[in-house]
């Protein structure tokens, strides 16, 4: 009798524990980072021209680069007929082309790197029944999510390759959006399979900023987004005035779309207000968490992380703004955006939860 009350007590225990694998989070977190890294070295070969430089797309054998002269006058041939060679690159010779070249095929070879991370792990997980259940759907998802990201970017690429010398801005935005999702969900289930599963849900106002906060700056993200694809960044370099106005004279582009996606003061004016409510909100998330005695230590901490971040990230900005775009600083502000959105989403996460 006393053996059976225990192992039912051992029974229950076990079913109290949340499943949890930090094993599994550790991993998840390494492909988020690589995430990270793909938004940046992206940032890299379109800040140097080469995203147009591959103008066909193998996802299997494409990872194989030109091995022998041939190849590479083949590859050059193709590039000579795209749109970005007659308006920008025109003479060229083909040690220039190799430059772009590497870049973009670099920036493939790490999608399809991530892709192989995060497949191979995710296959020993199942095969040994290590992964949290609830998870599983989950990691499908992301796996999907990466494929749906490498057809995006072929998407994308094909609006550059005739009639312009780069992408569609839009289409840009959207690349990038694919990326933060698959980066903002890979974190949260890392979160996830850290913790285990919550026990309860908050249902205070923390919930409601943080989703707010982390809306906010994903939004911020494709507002930059369309301001690198536009190459808005490289006019009226002035701050806090815009050509030397509060109010840039040539906003107005003649319609809404040719305006807010295509209208290089409009997306530049557009991405600074939308900083300053991302600072505003960081400043208000930090200031009510310290004021609060009730506010759990993770949000205070996480709080005053965005607001730290934020105000590096505006920094970064303007001096992107004032340097007219330098590589380094462009990339630091871009990669500091996907930190400063982990932050946010690790806010909303903690703020979900007891």
């Amino acid at each position: 009798m006393i053996s059976i009350s225990t192992a039912s007590s051992r029974s229950r225990t076990r079913g109290a524990i949340p499943e949890r694998s930090k094993l599994a989070a550790i991993w998840l977190f390494a492909v988020a980072a690589m995430v990270l890294a793909m938004v940046v070295v992206g940032g890299a070969t379109r800040l140097t021209g080469s995203g147009l430089s591959i103008t066909v797309w193998k996802p299997i054998t494409g990872i194989i680069p030109p091995l022998n002269s041939a190849a590479w006058a083949d590859a050059f041939a193709r590039y000579r007929h795209s749109s970005q060679y007659w308006l920008i690159n025109q003479g060229i010779t083909l040690d220039q082309f190799k430059v772009l070249f590497w870049w973009e095929w670099g920036h493939r070879l790490l999608g399809r790197t991530i892709g192989l991370v995060f497949a191979a792990p995710f296959i020993a997980f199942v095969t040994t029944r290590s992964l949290p259940r609830r998870l599983l759907g989950r990691c499908i998802a992301l796996f999907a999510l990466g494929g749906l990201q490498g057809l995006v970017g072929w998407w994308m690429v094909e609006s550059g390759l005739e009639g312009r010398a780069s992408v569609e801005p839009e289409r840009l935005a959207t690349h990038l959006g694919v990326a933060l999702v698959l980066f903002s969900a890979l974190v949260w289930t890392a979160l996830e399979a850290w913790n285990g599963e919550a026990r309860a849900r908050r249902s205070d106002g923390w919930s409601l900023a943080g989703a707010i906060f982390a809306a906010a700056v994903f939004f911020q993200c494709l507002m930059g987004a369309l301001v690198a694809g536009n190459h808005a960044g490289l006019i009226d370099g002035d701050w806090p005035l815009m050509a030397g106005r509060w109010f840039p004279e040539d906003y107005w582009q003649g319609g809404v779309w040719a305006t807010f996606a295509h209208g290089l003061a409009a997306v530049q004016f557009n991405h600074r207000i939308v900083a300053y409510a991302v600072l505003a909100g960081a400043a208000a998330l930090a200031i009510a968490a310290a004021r609060s005695g009730r506010t759990p230590t993770a949000i205070r901490l996480l709080a005053l992380a965005a607001l730290v971040d934020a105000c590096a990230q505006g920094a970064l900005g303007i001096a992107s703004l004032w340097l007219s775009v330098p590589l380094a600083v462009a990339l630091a502000h871009q990669a500091n955006a996907v930190i400063l959105l982990a932050i946010a989403v690790s806010l909303l996460w903690r703020a979900r939860r007891v």
